[in-house]
């Protein structure tokens, strides 16, 4: 290797490439700082690199699941716009990455970006650079989840804009069964749609729990009708009240989107007795895309201003 670090760092501020990108780019140029330069720009990755300071807050939510249904990953990636979302580029590279996910068991954002890819020969990073150049945007990897169980089912609502991988156990093979694959995509539709924070009502912290039930009990002190009841009788209706609590935030009680007139949980042991099986929801993982995240703020007048310049 005919180039030192502070060389490959040189590059760095030259150019805006990542470090990995001048490594590779002196590699290729065999340390000649100029070569490297130019080698960059033709794979596109200094007009990469330039547009990193942009908000990249738009972008989708991509899945994919093993072909036995065991594994399966969600992960988001970001962009600026929503028309380089719906690209084929975009949803390309977000599939690929998904999948990588699944396949390469990552342990961070960092390992998954320096991991191969076995469809590109390249890094899941480069794969980024590469869709950056293509689509002239900015991409960026936001995060990432991996589940491995007996039945992984994943569901993507309007186009990548919410994500759900959902977990489910039974005592019994149903590989291929309708009623069962039916079931496990209802509900992964329903956590989307209604958004709960637990499964089940014992995995609620005791200092949430605790502090809904200070709340009750102040709605009910300040309530003139309930001033003269006895405190076991007050304790009673703040208990009442909590299973209201439980159905905003606990998957197992809410009613069920498709037939309101039964919760989850009776949808599952309905379709356990129907199956003669036991099954367990075990675990889910929800992601909205572009949650938390800084919006670009859009100006009409500055635009049109810059494009009559």
């Amino acid at each position: 290797m005919n180039f030192t670090a502070q060389d490959v760092n040189a590059l760095r501020q030259r150019t805006g490439a990542g470090m990995m990108d001048c490594k590779k780019a002196l590699i290729h140029a065999e340390g000649d700082m100029d070569k490297a330069t130019e080698y960059l720009r033709e794979q596109g990755i200094t007009v990469a690199a330039k547009k990193a300071s942009r908000i990249a807050s738009e972008g989708a939510i991509a899945a994919y699941t093993s072909p036995d249904g065991k594994v399966g990953a969600l992960v988001e990636l970001n962009c600026e716009s929503d028309f380089v979302a719906r690209s084929d580029a975009f949803k390309d590279m977000s599939y690929i990455i998904a999948k990588q996910v699944a396949s390469a068991d990552p342990a961070d954002n960092d390992a998954l970006l320096a991991s191969t890819v076995k469809e590109t020969g390249g890094t899941v990073s480069e794969l980024i650079t590469a869709t950056t150049a293509k689509t002239g945007e900015k991409i960026s990897l936001r995060r990432f989840v991996r589940q491995q169980g007996e039945k992984e089912e994943v569901y993507i609502h309007m186009g990548g804009k919410i994500g759900v991988l959902l977990e489910v156990e039974t005592d019994k093979d149903l590989k291929g069964n309708e009623i069962f694959d039916n079931m496990c995509h209802d509900i992964a539709m329903h956590i989307a749609a209604f958004a709960p924070s637990y499964i089940y009502e014992n995995e609620v912290p005791p200092a949430s729990v605790e502090h809904e039930k200070e709340i009750l009990r102040a709605q009910i002190a300040n309530d003139p009708s309930s001033s003269k009841k006895p405190q076991a009788v007050l304790d009673k209706m703040v208990e009442g009240r909590l299973g209201k609590f439980y159905k905003e935030v606990c998957l197992i009680d809410q009613e069920f989107a498709k037939d309101a007139s039964m919760t989850i949980k009776q949808l599952v042991e309905k379709t356990g007795g129907a199956l003669n099986a036991k099954i367990t929801l075990k675990k889910f993982t929800r992601f909205v895309m572009g949650e938390g995240l800084e919006k670009k703020e859009e100006n009409l007048a500055e635009e049109i201003a810059k494009m009559t310049k």
